[in-house]
C-alpha cells in the first residue's frame, strides 16, 4: 500500500511512494547495525562534529523544509521554520554537551575504584508522529547518536517527505552513511523491525493505542521503550493572575499547530471569581489569531492535518454540547476547501464527562469553573493522563509550590508549557513513560554499567 502525502489545504494527494517490502527493511536494518559496529567506536569529538554539521544543514534548508510541513500536514511556514531551527538547535546542544552527560562518573567507597560507564547499545528504533514532524524525530536522533547508537526512523504514514527529507539532510551532512536511515513502512511493519537483534529499543511519540501496541510489542521482546502519548494539560487561573497575558499564552497554546499538541493547554481551569473576564479574553485573543493558507507567512493557524481528524474532533464537541458544555465560540464546521476547524471555546460542561476526559487534538479549548485554589489543584489532577500543565498566578513563589502538586511531566507557572533540551521531557499515567532531552534523554537507551576494581 503506498504511503501518500495529502495537502490538508487542498484535499489531493500529492505524491505517493511505494512502502518498503520486508525484503527491503530488514535489508536497510541490517546496513544500520553494520554502521553502528564503527560508529560506537568514533570518539565525542567526531561525533560532536557531525551534529554540528546537520545542524547547518538544517538551518540551511530551513525554508525548504517549512515548505514541505505546509504542504503535507498544514503547518504555517512561520512555524515550521522554527520548528527546523529548534532542531538544528538540539543538535547543537548535544554536540556541546554530550560528552560531559555520557562522562564516567566515579563513585567512592565501592572497591579501589569503581564509576559508572554510559555505553552505546545498537540500532534505537523511532517511531514518529507527523504534529511536529522533524522535531520529534531529531530530539531521539539527536542524543541517540552522540551516546554511539544509530537510529531508524519509522514515521508517520501521512508525513513520507518529511521523512525523506530528514534523511537527505543526515546524506549531505558529514554523517556516515548508515547511521540514520528512514525506513518508508507502516505499522505492521514495526514488529518485524523489533524482531531484529541489533535494534536495541523504541522511542515512540504518538497516541495511547499507537503507544499501547508499540510497548507490548517490544514489552514481548524484552526490549526498552520511552513513550511519550497524549495530554490533556491543565490550564489554572487564579484569582490574581494576569488575566490578559493568561489568555494570550493561552489561545497560543492551545490553537497553534491547529490545536495538535500534545503539550498544548486543553482544560482552561480558572478560579470563580476571574471565569467571566478570562472567558471573553480568551475569546479575544482567539480571534486575533489568523487562520489561514499555511504557505502565508502570517498565517498563525493552518488546517488540521486531515478532514478525518477534524471529523473526529467535531463528533467531540457535538458530545461535549450534549453533555451540557455551552459553545462559546465556534464549534460548526465551515464550508469549502481545506480541514480547517474554527477556534472553539466550550464552557460549563460537566467536569466528570466521559468526553471531557478524553484529548481533544484540535483548537477546542473547554473552559471550567473552580470554586477556590483547592478544587483548581484537585481537578487539575483529576485526568487520565500527566503530560504537561501550567499555573498562573500573581505569585510566582506560590505557583512554585503549587506546580509540585500537580502531577504532571512538566509544570510552568506563568508561561508556555514546551520542550526544551535542557529540561527532561515526557509524561506519566496515560501519558506515557521515559523521558527525551536533557541528560536523562541521552542515558535512555545506553547500558548504565557499573565498573569495580576490587
Amino acid at each position: 500500500m503506498p504511503l501518500q502525502s495529502l495537502n490538508p489545504l487542498t484535499g489531493k494527494v500529492t505524491k505517493q511512494f511505494d512502502e518498503f517490502t520486508p525484503e527491503q527493511t530488514a535489508e536497510a536494518v541490517r546496513a544500520v547495525a553494520q554502521g553502528y559496529a564503527s560508529w560506537k567506536n568514533t570518539d565525542f569529538a567526531h561525533r560532536a562534529e557531525c551534529l554540528l554539521s546537520l545542524a547547518e544543514v538544517l538551518k540551511a534548508r530551513a525554508d525548504e523544509f517549512a515548505a514541505i510541513m505546509a504542504e503535507e500536514m498544514g503547518k504555517p511556514v512561520s512555524f515550521g521554520r522554527a520548528e527546523v531551527l529548534k532542531c538544528a538547535g538540539v543538535c547543537e546542544f548535544y554536540a556541546k554537551n554530550g560528552e560531559a552527560m555520557l562522562t564516567p562518573e566515579p563513585v567512592a567507597g565501592c572497591g579501589q575504584e569503581a564509576y559508572v560507564d554510559f555505553a552505546p547499545m545498537g540500532t534505537v528504533l523511532a517511531v514518529m508522529p507527523w504534529n511536529f514532524p522533524f522535531w520529534q524525530v531529531l530530539r531521539v536522533a539527536a542524543p541517540s547518536l552522540m551516546a554511539g547508537n544509530t537510529v531508524v526512523l519509522k514515521h508517520a504514514s501521512n508525513v513520507p517527505q518529511c521523512a525523506l527529507a530528514i534523511e537527505s539532510a543526515f546524506r549531505e551532512s558529514a554523517f556516515p552513511d548508515n547511521v540514520f536511515r528512514t525506513l518508508l513502512i507502516g505499522a505492521r511493519q514495526v514488529e518485524s523491525v523489533l524482531d531484529a537483534d541489533s535494534v536495541i529499543g523504541v522511542s515512540l511519540t504518538g497516541s495511547e493505542g499507537a503507544g499501547s501496541k508499540v510497548a507490548a510489542a517490544a514489552g514481548a521482546r524484552l526490549k526498552k521503550c520511552v513513550m511519550e502519548l497524549g495530554g490533556s494539560d491543565p490550564f489554572v487561573v487564579l484569582a490574581d493572575a494576569d488575566i490578559d497575558k493568561a489568555a494570550k499564552v493561552g489561545a497560543m497554546s492551545r490553537c497553534a499547530n491547529a490545536g495538535q499538541t500534545c503539550i498544548a493547554a486543553k482544560r482552561f481551569i480558572v478560579a470563580d471569581a476571574v471565569y467571566d473576564d478570562f472567558l471573553a479574553a480568551l475569546g479575544r485573543e482567539m480571534d486575533a489569531l489568523k487562520m489561514g493558507d499555511p504557505m502565508d507567512k502570517d498565517t498563525v493557524v493552518g488546517p488540521m492535518s486531515s478532514t478525518g481528524l477534524r471529523a473526529e474532533l467535531q463528533r467531540q464537541v457535538e458530545r461535549c454540547a450534549a453533555e451540557g458544555g455551552r459553545i462559546v465560540k465556534g464549534g460548526v464546521l465551515p464550508e469549502g476547501e481545506g480541514a480547517f476547524y474554527p477556534l472553539t471555546i466550550i464552557a460549563d460542561a460537566p467536569f466528570d464527562a466521559e468526553v471531557c476526559r478524553e484529548e481533544f487534538f484540535g483548537p477546542v479549548a473547554l473552559v471550567f469553573r473552580a470554586k477556590d485554589e483547592e478544587q483548581a489543584v484537585a481537578m487539575a489532577n483529576d485526568t487520565p493522563f500527566g503530560l504537561g500543565g501550567s499555573v498562573w498566578t500573581g505569585d510566582g513563589a506560590h505557583g512554585l509550590e503549587l506546580a509540585r502538586r500537580i502531577e504532571a511531566g512538566e509544570v510552568v507557572v506563568n508561561g508556555l508549557v514546551r520542550s526544551d533540551p535542557l529540561m527532561p521531557f515526557g509524561g506519566i499515567r496515560r501519558s506515557g513513560f521515559g523521558r527525551e532531552l536533557s541528560a536523562f534523554g541521552i542515558r535512555e537507551f545506553v547500558n548504565i554499567k557499573s565498573v569495580i576494581r576490587d
